[in-house]
């Protein structure tokens, strides 16, 4: 007993699954998650390790090098990356692609016992390393609180409370609060009332220490109680530091800190990272969702938590949302909902308009059927609902139907020649089911590349291959099934419908595609040549196609990176951005520019908030501002004015201009790397790329990441004086720590804040560059001040790196830059005029060239899905071998497969669309479906031939009634892409199968039948008849 039979004889049970579908497709439906982009996971970490007081050349070498190496043991380690600065190593560590979420937590834990086992053998002075392993945690909301008037303190407190709110709300991770500004205790001492009174400053700062220590006075026992001792003499607020006596035991005087001292509250002079909102100091609260909620109902939660506590919040005091997921994938999955609505309907108008109203409804219901199908098995499979899954969903419509029409189209057929519905479902299905499901799996095979795919792209595209791989084995499974069931119940034996023609290959499409075809063959090699011409030009036409990785992102945010030169103090750097915020704002208010919401992070980059954004490392010269437009249309536009306005107006920094990425986001789209020992080499190497980057007009931003060389103070220690006035190197050291930048010299408790206690000179000595030459070091062997001129025999100043780069364990330089934005230059467009150039450098012995930025992100990526293409092609053609027993039959099919390119570059160049990464993949996409209708035709084929037909009329006849299906199946898949032809993500693939489909199917149906004739040397009748 076939599909069909059992399914027409046991009606309940095909009621029953329909109905399973249909119900069961509903409740999972409501029942999927929702994102805007699927998960993916970030396989970085970051080892932070702080050496006070080391250059950076010691930084690397000291703790770097070790680290390492140490990290170099670990299986799995794809890339080590390091910036080493003055005092602190970052070292970057990306994981393997072939390592899944899973595993991650365990490569973490050895990454910590690893740099732990390290750490010990690390110099004095190394504080412990930190790693951070949560380096690729989203934060799908943004918030920002700011205050006119509110302290920086005043803005925590509400922060805080806040995070301790929003936490509990289910489906949340967590919440972090960035851009705190610490406070900080300042007892400034002037160095003249030291040297007048003979007071040892490190006496002072011992007794600030232990006076405000936590110690343990023990316990009295009286009687049965147990009464604890805690005496008094804690500092409780600033005033008793001042009246701390700090006179030497045995002294007459009666001094009082408070006497030499100011001692006041104050911020950290160079905190981590500032934030503004709007122009205003602000602070920047992220909320991570849990991994595989619904971040729509997760994000109302939020919302209406927020909206409850609204009555707490501070008059004045704002909370500003900078970026709501929620809403974002609220927009998203609606507008992709529309989109494949509008898909569905299309398809089901199509066949509507050429199978006739029966026959377009039959398959219409199958199609639905078949989607809600693929949502239970979504729901089971935790497949959420976003923009790759949904949009796979639109990729599949097309061909979710072919196999319908194959079926209905049979059926039809075998009930206008007699036969009964019955008879004519199992012999269709019994012809039918295995060349269908080999044709099905091949069409599978054609995205198995996306699925295969072990890199971070491949991981961000799997849902793509396995939606199409649930809803097309779904498909073929109602095709068997409900098709002839529903084929039983709205035919009548003997007469489809009045609209059919009792001669359905009479009509004069199929007349005018007979005479084609006939003149076709009779011309058969006039016929390939010209097709064969037409390929070449493609090949060389796609030259002329640009070509980028992944389009911008639809979100009417762009970034905006400032970098002052390297040297500047983090303050000096939110003076320049302010002065910009102020500048945007007055344009806001005064012509409305279309600038919704102005974010500004200093010194480093703001919270990852999509996974596309990748945070800028700690700089204390750099800034960003990210800026909400009202529309794209408005940001590109003003994007362009602005870039203009900031080059001429602030000069003094560099820019960096950049869209919201839906993939990948390099440092830079362009980027050389050269690789050697010499930092001068290096440096050289380096101005020689930059030189060619600067030549070629369509290349901006150009820069290189070791920055400009900084200045270095260089006190001279005369070892001889220093040893006979009893004056160390680390006196001296703490001697200008102290005047200069200020020495934490012990704690002050403040309810749940500890507040560090800074010792330094008055603002009129630390400012003053001059004040070096006056300094006085306390020299505790002959208990005395000594001026620094005896000790010091002179200050020189030298030149430094301030940034050294290490990538896999080898100094590194990377030359950067971009296409200029508002023209049609892409970033392959300016790599290929200077790839040659760069190229040409001569390089050292021992020095490398290598390419990164988004040539190495999609070499990467194009690799990870090539690597899969051989193993997926051999089993394409193999089971094309198998279902016809023979392997001519299959190379006549194959050699079609390339016609699509005709139609794909025909398309990008009609459109001026790029061939974009998931161009790509409906590229590769296109050998499935073309393999389909050409087994289909070639199965007709012998179908004729083993009823008796002469060869020749057995491929014309084949060819003429494979016509409506082969063409529906292609004008279904191709008008159902419509709808994604103006999104930004999916737009270069639908042109892509839209065209190359089209072309493809219709050369399929000239060229399959003609190549077949001469691969099988079936000759021209001399006498045809039509």
């Amino acid at each position: 007993m076939n599909f069909a039979e059992y399914s027409i004889t046991h009606k309940v049970i095909s009621w029953m699954f329909a109905l399973l579908l249909l119900v069961g497709g509903t409740i999972s439906f409501f029942s999927l998650g929702q994102l805007e982009f699927p998960e993916f996971t970030i396989k970085q970490a970051m080892v932070v390790t702080a050496y006070p007081g080391a250059s950076p050349e010691q930084v690397e070498e000291e703790v770097t090098l070790p680290l390492e190496d140490a990290l170099q043991q670990l299986d799995g380690i794809k890339h080590i990356t390091s910036v080493n600065s003055a005092g602190l190593s970052q070292i970057e560590i990306e994981i393997k692609d072939n390592y899944g979420a899973e595993e991650l937590p365990q490569v973490w834990d050895e990454v910590r016992r690893k740099i732990n086992d390290k750490a010990v053998e690390l110099p004095p002075g190394v504080m412990a390393p930190k790693v951070i392993d949560d380096f690729g945690d989203v934060y799908g909301i943004l918030l920002n609180v700011s205050g006119e008037g509110y302290s920086d303190r005043e803005l925590q407190n509400y922060a805080d409370f806040l995070r301790r709110e929003l936490v509990l709300v289910d489906g949340i991770k967590k919440v972090t609060i960035a851009g705190i500004v610490n406070e900080q205790v300042v007892v400034e001492i002037s160095q003249q009332k030291l040297n007048a009174l003979g007071l040892d400053q490190n006496y002072i700062y011992g007794l600030i220490n232990s006076q405000n220590v936590v110690s343990n006075a023990g316990s009295m026992l009286v009687g049965d109680n147990r009464i604890r001792i805690h005496p008094t003499g804690e500092f409780n607020n600033v005033s008793q530091m001042e009246r701390l006596v700090i006179s030497p035991p045995g002294s007459a005087k009666l001094i009082y800190l408070g006497d030499i001292a100011k001692i006041y509250k104050d911020t950290e002079e160079s905190p981590e990272s500032i934030y503004h909102a709007d122009g205003k100091q602000a602070l920047s609260i992220g909320i991570a969702f849990s991994s595989g909620v619904n971040v729509v109902k997760v994000g109302e939660a939020v919302n209406a938590r927020m909206a409850e506590l609204n009555s707490e919040l501070p008059i004045g005091m704002s909370l500003d949302t900078v970026y709501d997921q929620s809403k974002m994938v609220d927009q998203t999955v609606n507008g992709f909902l529309v989109n494949l609505a509008e898909s569905i309907a299309i398809v089901i108008g199509v066949l509507l308009i050429f199978m006739g109203v029966r026959s377009g409804l039959l398959m219409g219901l199958v199609l639905l059927l078949t989607i809600l199908g693929t949502f239970v098995v979504m729901n089971v499979l935790n497949i959420e609902l976003q923009i790759i899954s949904l949009g796979a969903l639109i990729i599949a419509l097309g061909m979710l139907v072919d196999n319908a029409i194959v079926v209905t189209e049979g059926i039809l057929i075998g009930i206008k020649r007699g036969q009964t519905r019955l008879e004519t479902a199992k012999q269709v299905i019994s012809q039918t089911q295995w060349p269908l499901l080999g044709a099905t799996i091949i069409a599978i095979i054609a995205f198995a590349p996306i699925g295969l795919s072990d890199n971070s792209t491949g991981e961000f595209c799997a849902s793509l291959f396995q939606v199409l791989l649930i809803s097309l084995f779904i498909s073929w499974i109602t095709a068997m099934t409900l098709t002839p069931f529903f084929c039983n119940l709205m035919f009548k034996d003997g007469a489809v419908s009045e609209e059919e023609n009792d001669d359905p290959y009479k009509g004069w499409l199929f007349g005018l595609y007979r005479q084609t075809l006939n003149l076709a063959m009779r011309f058969r090699v006039v016929t390939l040549l010209l097709v064969i011409s037409a390929l070449i030009s493609s090949v060389f036409g796609f030259a002329h196609v640009k070509n980028v990785f992944f389009p911008a992102s639809n979100t009417p945010m762009f970034f905006v990176d400032v970098w002052m030169p390297e040297g500047s103090d983090i303050k000096a750097t939110e003076r320049l951005l302010s002065r910009i915020e102020t500048d945007l704002m007055a344009q806001q208010q005064a012509e409305d520019i279309g600038l919704v919401n102005l974010t500004t992070v200093v010194g480093q980059g703001a919270q990852r908030f999509v996974l596309s954004y990748v945070p800028e490392k700690g700089y204390k010269a750099y800034g960003q501002l990210l800026l909400e437009m009202t529309d794209l249309k408005t940001l590109n536009q003003y994007m362009r004015v602005l870039e203009r306005e900031l080059s001429l107006k602030y000069p003094e920094a560099q820019y960096r201009f950049k869209y919201m990425e839906n993939g990948p986001s390099p440092a830079a789209k362009i980027e050389a790397r050269f690789y050697g020992e010499d930092p001068q080499v290096l440096r050289q190497l380096a101005a020689q790329a930059e030189a060619v980057l600067k030549a070629e007009p369509t290349a901006v931003g150009v820069r290189h990441n070791w920055r400009n060389q900084v200045t270095l103070v260089r006190p001279q220690l005369a070892l001889a004086q220093a040893r006979e006035t009893g004056i160390s190197k680390q006196d001296l050291d703490n001697a200008l720590l102290t005047n200069f930048s200020g020495q934490q010299v012990g704690t002050y408790r403040e309810n749940s804040h500890l507040l560090p206690i800074i010792a330094r000179a008055p603002a009129e000595e630390r400012l003053d560059a001059q004040s070096i030459w006056k300094l006085q070091i306390w020299s505790s062997e002959n208990n005395t001040f000594v001026p620094v001129t005896q000790v010091v025999s002179d200050f020189t100043t030298e030149w430094e790196d301030p940034l050294i780069m290490r990538r896999d364990r080898k100094r590194v330089i990377s030359v950067l830059a971009d296409p200029i934005n508002g023209t049609d230059e892409t970033a392959d467009s300016v790599f290929r005029k200077i790839k040659a150039d760069i190229e040409a450098i001569s390089l050292p012995a021992g020095y490398e060239l290598e390419w990164g930025g988004e040539y190495e992100t999609s070499l990467e990526a194009q690799e990870s899905v090539f690597s899969s293409i051989p193993l997926g092609y051999l089993a394409m053609f193999l089971i094309t071998v198998l279902l016809f027993n023979s392997v001519r039959q299959p190379l006549v099919i194959w050699f079609t497969v390339p016609l699509s390119l005709i139609g794909v570059v025909s398309g990008l160049l009609l459109f001026d669309a790029p061939f974009s990464f998931m161009a790509l993949l409906g590229l590769l996409s296109l050998t499935g479906m073309i393999i389909k209708n050409g087994i289909v035709l070639v199965d007709q084929i012998n179908l004729e031939l083993s009823q008796g037909k002469q060869a020749y009329q057995a491929v014309v006849d084949s060819a003429v009634s494979r016509v409506r299906p082969v063409l529906m199946a292609a004008i279904t898949t191709m008008l159902g892409m419509i709808p994604l032809l103006s999104d930004a993500f999916f737009g270069s693939m639908a042109i892509t199968i839209i065209f190359g489909l089209g072309f493809a199917s219709v050369l399929t149906l000239i060229v399959l039948p003609v190549t077949y004739t001469l691969a099988f040397r079936i000759p021209y009748p001399r006498k045809q008849t039509a």
